[in-house]
Formats: C-alpha cells, sequence, structure tokens
C-alpha cells in the first residue's frame, strides 16, 4: 500500500477544547467532519494520549475551533506542541467561552462549533468522537486553514542540514517520538500521533 495516497485526502486545522469539572484544555487536531444532518453531527479523532483526549472521555462537551489563514505558527506551537499535563494552556488567556462555559479561539479562527459526544470508538491510537451539534457561530469572513495550507505557507521550513555532522535519527515536531537510522523512509507514519515523515526533523550525532 502506497500510504502517500492519503496524503492526498483533505483535512482542516482546528483548536478542539473541553473541560471536565475545574480542568480544562485544548490542543490542535486536523480531524474534523460534518457526518450527518437532523441532528446535525460531527465527528473529531483525538491522540489517546492527549491530555485533552482524557478530558473529553470524562466531561462529553467540547468547542471546535475552525481556525483560518491569519493564525500564526506560534499559536499552533502553542496549543499543540505542549502538554497541558505540565502546562496550563488556557489558565491566562482572554478567550471567550461558549454557554457550557469551555473555551474557543478568540483570534485567528473564522468559526465555532459546540459539540456534545453522543458515541465514541477507540481506534488504537486515536479515539473517534461522535457529536451532536448543540451551538455554532460565524467569527470572521476569512478563510479556513487546510492542512495543506499550514505546511505550505504557516509551517516554518527546516533549516539547512549541516554538513559535519551525521544524521542518527529523526524526531517527530508533533508528538517528539524518535525513529533511529540515519534514513527516515518517505512513507513514514509516526505510531504515536499519525503524522507523516514531513514532520519529522533530523536528530544529529
Amino acid at each position: 500500500m502506497d500510504k502517500k495516497a492519503l496524503y492526498s485526502l483533505s483535512y482542516g486545522v482546528f483548536l478542539l477544547a473541553t473541560k471536565s469539572g475545574e480542568k480544562a484544555n485544548a490542543c490542535i487536531t486536523n480531524t474534523g467532519i460534518q457526518v450527518a444532518n437532523d441532528p446535525t453531527r460531527i465527528a473529531i479523532s483525538v491522540i489517546n494520549s492527549n491530555y485533552t483526549c482524557e478530558l473529553l472521555k470524562e466531561s462529553g462537551v467540547f468547542t471546535l475551533s475552525l481556525l483560518d489563514q491569519s493564525v500564526s505558527f506560534d499559536t499552533i506551537k502553542y496549543f499543540g506542541m505542549q502538554s497541558g499535563r505540565t502546562v496550563d494552556k488556557l489558565g491566562d488567556l482572554p478567550l471567550p467561552e461558549d454557554a457550557r462555559g469551555i473555551p474557543y479561539m478568540g483570534w485567528g479562527a473564522c468559526a465555532y462549533i459546540s459539540g456534545k459526544v453522543v458515541s465514541s470508538q477507540d481506534l488504537g491510537s486515536h479515539t473517534l468522537f461522535i457529536a451532536e451539534v448543540v451551538d455554532a457561530a460565524v467569527l470572521s469572513d476569512k478563510e479556513p486553514l487546510t492542512y495543506a495550507y499550514y505546511q505550505s505557507d504557516i509551517k516554518p521550513k527546516p533549516a539547512a542540514k549541516p554538513t559535519e555532522k551525521k544524521i542518527v535519527g529523526w524526531r517527530c515536531t508533533i508528538c517528539n517520538h524518535v525513529y533511529e537510522g540515519a534514513e527516515l523512509p518517505a512513507d513514514y507514519t509516526c505510531p504515536l500521533c499519525g503524522h507523516p515523515a514531513e514532520d519529522f526533523e533530523p536528530i544529529y550525532g
């Protein structure tokens, strides 16, 4: 199977936030689609090891902010490249909240959706949540951010490889999983977060 065929699937980039009791967290995800009408339902997929996934399983409620093309890499890095288990991502941020007190993006987003989980399925690395949409609002008329646009226009390009050192491994820039070896297969997929080889950076020895 040529896994590169899957790269042609169209993805968005979203901020998923949830709150369980007094605990709240948010993370970046690229899997969110509408799957039904009447009632309107969406599906989101979250990495099982994420703190947000743990809280969502407890609470069953969330907001999904649809990021737009004006969002900065620093914002995506802040929410997507550190763990809510060690950093309070939402503590000092003046984010708006939906009717249930769950925060959503007040900048860099063109819309948000409030959802209530009606079913879930453990997929191994991720959990798939099916949720009924209980509220939604348009926040701006800016173009929604796609994963392809993020890769081409927002994500910084890797620095030139130094010639005096040898590559001894590759590190996933999303979850820090390390692949040992000088050459990373072009069709390699991170076993932890599912991201492709293009999201790995070299480790020099």
